[in-house]
C-alpha cells in the first residue's frame, strides 16, 4: 500500500511538470516552422527507437534527442524529447512508465541545450560523453519509478539494488547513444544548422525599414 502511494505521487509530479512545462513553451515565441520542424524531430525520434526494439536498450532515440537539444536549445530539446517517448508508445505500448520516459528524454534535450550555450572547444568529444552518460542515467531514471512501483519495502538496499539488475542494459544503452554520436552526430548536427539558419529571421531596426 505504501509502495502504491509514492508510485502515485510520484506520477503525478512528473505528469504536471510535464504539464506545466508546455504551458510554458507553448507562451514562447515561436515560428509556426519552429514547431513543424520540433514536431517533425520528435516523431523521427520516436519511431526510429521501433525498429530497434528487438535489441535491449539499443537505439538512436537519445542522440537524437540530444543533437536536437544541441541545435536548437533546450526548449526545443525538451520538446523533441518528451514527445518523442509518447510518440513511440503508441507502437511499444503506453503505461505509467510513459511520464517517467517523457521527462528523462526532455531533460536529454535540455542537456543538450545547456552543452551548447557554453560553445566548449571540441564539442564532440564532450556530446560522446554525455551521451554515454545520459545512457546509464536514463535507465537510472526509470528505475525509481520501478522502485517506487514494484519493490517492497522501500529501502536503500532495494534501491541499490534495483539500479544493479539493469547495469548491463544501461551500458548497451550508453554504448549505442556514444556510437551513434560518434559515427552520424557530426553530420547530423550540420543538417539540423542548415534547417535552423532557415527559420531564423533577422529583424531590421526601424531606422534601416525606414530608409528602404
Amino acid at each position: 500500500m505504501l509502495g502504491t502511494h509514492w508510485s502515485l505521487v510520484s506520477l503525478m509530479l512528473v505528469s504536471a511538470s510535464l504539464i506545466m512545462t508546455y504551458f510554458w513553451y507553448d507562451k514562447k515565441d515561436i515560428s509556426t516552422k519552429e514547431i513543424a520542424l520540433t514536431a517533425t524531430l520528435a516523431a523521427f525520434a520516436g519511431l526510429s527507437r521501433v525498429p530497434f526494439a528487438a535489441i535491449p536498450s539499443f537505439q538512436p532515440t537519445t542522440f537524437l534527442v540530444l543533437v536536437s537539444g544541441y541545435v536548437f536549445g533546450a526548449g526545443s530539446g525538451l520538446m523533441v524529447g518528451s514527445m518523442a517517448a509518447f510518440v513511440s508508445n503508441f507502437f511499444l505500448g503506453h503505461g505509467p512508465w510513459t511520464p517517467w520516459q517523457m521527462a528523462a528524454w526532455g531533460l536529454v534535450g535540455v542537456s543538450g541545450g545547456i552543452l551548447s550555450r557554453w560553445r566548449l572547444r571540441h564539442a564532440k568529444i564532450f556530446l560522446l560523453i554525455l551521451s554515454f552518460l545520459w545512457g546509464l542515467c536514463f535507465g537510472w531514471l526509470l528505475n525509481i519509478w520501478h522502485w517506487l512501483t514494484f519493490v517492497y519495502p522501500l529501502t536503500l538496499r532495494s534501491f541499490i539494488a534495483i539500479q544493479l539488475t539493469s547495469i548491463w542494459f544501461d551500458f548497451i544503452h550508453a554504448l549505442g547513444n556514444v556510437l551513434f554520436m560518434y559515427f552520424l552526430g557530426t553530420d547530423l548536427i550540420k543538417i539540423l544548422h542548415r534547417f535552423k539558419r532557415r527559420l531564423t529571421v533577422s529583424r531590421l531596426p526601424i531606422q534601416e525599414l525606414e530608409r528602404s
